[in-house]
């Protein structure tokens, strides 16, 4: 997963932002215009921009111009990096979770457990 850590900083730093998560969930219920993205916020189509640019930037989104219509859409395939990231990190803290019930509740931790891996370590 080390190899993805540019990818996924730039995922998680343009999510960080009210505006962008809020295009985001927009565009679950389908591709949209940038007109209609911006049209519900209070901010110059401009600085709308910037936000658009930074979601294209990381890959969550794409953009398509027609015209004199920019239109964007989700990018699934970077949405399944971050899930199989998030997922990965569940885990690891499952079984950290489930050790400490099992240290707490019977004062060991049997030995033939699972081998905690680095991240979790």
């Amino acid at each position: 997963m080390v190899k993805y850590s540019d990818e996924l900083d730039a995922i998680f730093s343009a999510l960080a932002d009210p505006t962008r998560r809020s295009v985001i969930a927009r565009l679950g219920r389908g591709p949209a215009s940038v007109g209609e993205l911006a049209e519900p916020l209070s901010i110059s189509l401009p600085s709308f921009m910037k936000h658009v640019r930074s979601l294209e930037s990381c890959g969550l989104i794409r953009t398509e111009k027609s015209g004199r219509v920019r239109t964007c859409v989700l990018n699934q395939d970077r949405f399944h990096l971050l899930s199989d990231w998030l997922e990965e990190q569940r885990h690891i803290w499952e079984r950290a979770t489930d050790r400490l019930e099992q240290f707490v509740t019977t004062g060991s931790v049997d030995s033939d457990g699972p081998t905690p891996t680095k991240e979790e370590s």
